[in-house]
């Protein structure tokens, strides 16, 4: 376990977002990318999780088109999607 109180913290917010489907994604995206981020990364994340669940699903699947001010590196990854399990 993390024993950086930051870290934790964002974990803990990236699994318990309100939806299901979030939690998987902004949860699995954390799982898999944040043992690798830089500090700018950790501060885009950080302001990525105020978004609104309906808005990042909405992006991840394509229903609605990603805002500018998202758009880069971290954004790609996330719309990847490969990190989600799915479970039969």
């Amino acid at each position: 376990m993390n024993d950086d109180p930051l870290m934790r913290r964002l974990k803990f917010r990236a699994w318990h977002r309100g939806t299901r489907e979030a939690d998987y994604s902004v949860g699995g995206f954390f799982e898999r990318y944040h043992a690798e981020w830089s500090a700018d990364e950790i501060d885009w994340f950080e302001r990525f999780m105020e978004e609104q669940d309906a808005d990042i699903i909405g992006w991840a699947l394509g229903t609605i088109p990603v805002p500018d001010e998202w758009k880069g590196p971290m954004m790609d990854k996330f719309l990847k999607l490969d990190f989600v399990k799915i479970e039969n």
